[in-house]
Formats: structure tokens, C-alpha cells, sequence
């Protein structure tokens, strides 16, 4: 039986025919119909070519106009996660300092209940402390200067305040809210990277920091005469794993810690703080170590990438989220402290996707939906909520493993029957 998506009028079943025949491009449809006419036509037109009928992706609640103006190009529907709750987690941090129900995206059975029981694991314990140590977005041109002689001069003059504060006025009048923090050169024979480091407020800030430092390579042009081969020359680094991102910190550098005491593990995560001790530092430690890895975590990825699907963030920088280092060891009193580190977690409150309807109702949950006030604040308490997440995670993991309860978890909540 026709989709309904069929019954198109007079005008519509013309411009179809148009793009059926390629002679309108599937990115050009809007000029000629509203929005939402141009999705359809769209998905239509790709159901054609496949030979096929869509049974689901046509059925949304997004704003076609807002998605297609901002998220998204050649529109022809949408793809649903299951979105569930975990909680309630107790955040004791400089900005987030309450209870919150954390929004989870995912199609990974297993991971809401395991971060759910971190959360109540934590919540027993008094709350997670958080503090964010670092908070800066960077993006690094790279140029080619004809001879050493030459780049050292530029190596040199990058680094005088002089320049500095050229680079500072003029990167700073592109945004109300972006600042610039720092300018860093590396050099590479003839090569010299320049890493810029901005304040980005409440925005993640990638389009920021990306015209602004666009703005400052023509001043250099002029001022200097050194001409920039990419804008970007991924020492910044975005949506890459790259040691430079855990050592300098990219985004916001968060710590997240708690002491767990031997009663709440034994009741609630089955197991022991010695257990806990071991296997993280066999697994999280020395197994990250001997296998090279950056991230030296049990699944900080699981979590940061169902919270950033829920919250409209750039799903991508769930790479330099990966990066975490969690570390759990015995107190005095036989408790088990246990801390997680985000070196470089990118996220915002504003821009991207945190403007579609449903990712606004997660931010929302969470309290931190839109600019704060003052600006960069909503982001601060975002970016304490999601350190804190991954903490829960990353306990609820650990003690399941100590435990023996990993695989178990899987087939009754992942996996079903094997």
C-alpha cells in the first residue's frame, strides 16, 4: 500500500519529477518549497532510489526549519534512542550542587541500570565533590615559514605580549562572549603550529574559537606576512585522541571524587573496597598501560556519549571524553576513594543541538538548558552534572566486575537470551 507521503499536489508532483531528474540538487529543494515539503520530497525521492518504503524515519517531533537551519543538511526524517533516567545522582560541586535525575541516550541494554546503581551507590556515600580545574576551547592553524631563521622570528614574536594583545582585540571583536586566553607555538622544522585557547561561556564553542582565530590569521598575514596552510592543523585537537588534550586539557579539565564506605559497597555493590582496589588498578591501570591506550577508564565513554546524545551535544568529542583516568584506592578507615578525571570534556548549554525540542528538555532536566547567568555558568554546572555521571559509571562497572556480575547483568538486561 502508498505511503501517505504519496499524495502530493499539482506543484509538488513537479518539483519531485525536478529532483527525480537531477535537475534540482537535493540541497537546493528548499528554495523552491517550505521545510517541511522539501524533507518529504526528499525522503521520497530516496526511497526511490533505493527501491524501498520508509516505515519510520518520517515520524518526528523536531522542528524542520530549526534542524535544518542549524543541524542538519538534506533533511529526510529522523532517527529515535531510547531514552531512559538514572538517578538520583548527588552532585556536590561549585556550580551543580543538588540532586539531579541524569538523561541517558542509548541502545546499550545494561548501561542505565549499571550508571542507576552508581547513582545510588553515591547518593549513600553524601554526593560526588566535582571541581573543574581548566576551561578553555582551542584551535590550532598551522603555517609554513621559508627557513628556520624565519620561523624562529615568528616563534619569537607570537610569543611577545605585543602581539598577544594584537591578537586578543582582534579575535575578541567576533564574539560578545568568546575570550582569548593564550596562544601556545609549536614548531616542526619549518612548520609552526600556533594553539589558541578561548573562554567560550555557556558554547561548547568550536564555531567560536574557529572564526576568531580565522580573524587573527589575517592580522598575522598583514602584521607578519606568514601565510597559514589550514586553519586547522590538528593540534588543537578536535574529535581525535591526542595526548596533547590530556596534558594541556581542551574543553574543561574536571575531577570528580567520592569515599565510599565498606558498608554501602558491601550492600550495594556486592563486593569489597579491596575487591574494587584490585580491579581497577589491574584493569583501569596497568591494563590501559600495557595496551597503550590514553584512557585509562573502565567505560567513561558509555556514559559521556549517552549523556551528549540526550543533551544535543557534537556526539564526536565523546573521543577526547574517552580520555578519562579513574583511580580507586583504600583509606585508612578500610573505605575506598575513588576519582575520576576528564581531561577534556567539550560540551555546552548553547549552539549545536541544545536547541532542538527534545535535547532541550534534557538540558532542562538537568537545569542547565540555555546561557547562564553569568554567562558560562550553566555550562560549568553541565560539565560537574556529566563528571559526576561518568564517577557513578564508572563505580557501578568496577564493582560489578569485582563482584563477578558483569556477564550476568548483560544477559538479563543486554543481551537476553544468548
Amino acid at each position: 500500500m502508498p505511503s501517505e507521503d504519496y499524495e502530493l499536489n499539482e506543484d509538488e508532483k513537479l518539483l519531485f519529477e525536478k529532483i527525480l531528474a537531477e535537475e534540482i540538487s537535493f540541497r537546493r529543494i528548499e528554495e523552491f518549497t517550505a521545510p517541511e515539503t522539501a524533507v518529504k520530497l526528499r525522503r521520497l525521492a530516496t526511497q526511490e532510489f533505493g527501491k524501498l518504503e520508509f516505515e519510520e524515519i518520517q515520524n518526528f517531533s523536531l522542528d524542520v526549519e530549526t534542524a535544518g537551519r542549524k543541524n542538519i543538511e538534506n533533511m529526510i526524517g529522523a532517527v529515535q534512542i531510547p531514552l531512559g533516567v538514572a538517578g538520583v545522582l548527588k552532585v556536590n560541586g561549585e556550580y551543580a550542587d543538588s540532586e539531579y535525575y541524569l538523561p541517558l541516550a542509548t541502545t546499550e541494554g545494561a548501561l542505565v541500570a549499571s550508571v542507576n546503581r552508581g547513582c545510588s551507590a553515591i547518593r549513600k556515600a553524601g554526593g560526588v565533590n566535582v571541581r573543574i580545574f581548566e576551561d578553555e576551547m582551542t584551535r590550532a592553524p598551522v603555517f609554513k615559514l621559508e627557513s628556520l631563521d624565519r620561523a624562529k622570528k615568528f616563534y619569537d614574536w607570537v610569543k611577545s605580549p605585543e602581539a598577544f594583545e594584537q591578537f586578543r582585540e582582534v579575535a575578541e571583536k567576533t564574539s560578545r562572549f568568546g575570550k582569548l586566553l593564550g596562544v601556545k607555538p609549536f614548531v616542526s622544522g619549518t612548520y609552526v603550529h600556533l594553539r589558541f585557547s578561548y573562554d567560550t561561556k555557556d558554547a561548547m564553542g568550536m564555531n567560536m574559537v574557529t572564526i576568531a582565530t580565522d580573524a587573527v590569521l589575517h592580522l598575522i598575514e598583514d602584521e607578519f606576512g606568514a601565510e597559514p596552510l589550514s586553519l586547522s592543523g590538528n593540534m588543537c585537537t578536535d574529535k581525535k585522541p591526542a595526548a596533547i588534550n590530556t596534558i594541556l586539557g581542551r574543553g574543561k579539565t574536571v575531577v570528580a571524587e567520592i569515599t565510599i564506605p565498606a558498608d554501602v559497597v558491601k550492600n550495594t555493590l556486592k563486593c569489597t573496597p579491596e575487591a574494587m582496589v584490585r580491579v581497577n588498578y589491574s584493569k583501569n591501570i596497568l591494563g590501559s598501560a600495557r595496551a597503550g591506550a590514553l584512557g585509562f577508564n573502565a567505560h567513561a565513554a558509555n556514559i559521556i556519549a549517552a549523556i551528549y546524545l540526550a543533551c544535543g551535544q557534537d556526539a564526536a568529542h565523546v573521543v577526547e571524553g574517552s580520555t578519562a583516568i579513574t583511580s580507586m584506592e583504600l583509606t585508612k578507615y578500610g573505605e575506598v576513594n575513588c576519582t575520576v578525571t576528564l581531561p577534556a570534556l567539550a560540551l555546552g548549554t548553547v549552539g549545536g543541538g541544545t536547541g532542538l525540542g527534545t535535547q532541550r528538555d534534557c538540558l532542562n532536566l538537568l537545569g542547565v538548558a540555555g546561557a547562564g547567568d553569568p554567562p558560562g555558568s550553566n555550562a560549568k554546572k553541565f560539565a560537574e552534572i556529566v563528571a559526576a555521571a561518568v564517577l557513578a559509571g564508572e563505580i557501578s562497572l568496577i564493582g560489578a566486575q569485582a563482584a563477578g556480575h558483569l556477564a550476568r547483568a548483560h544477559a538479563q538486561l543486554g543481551r537476553g537470551k544468548f
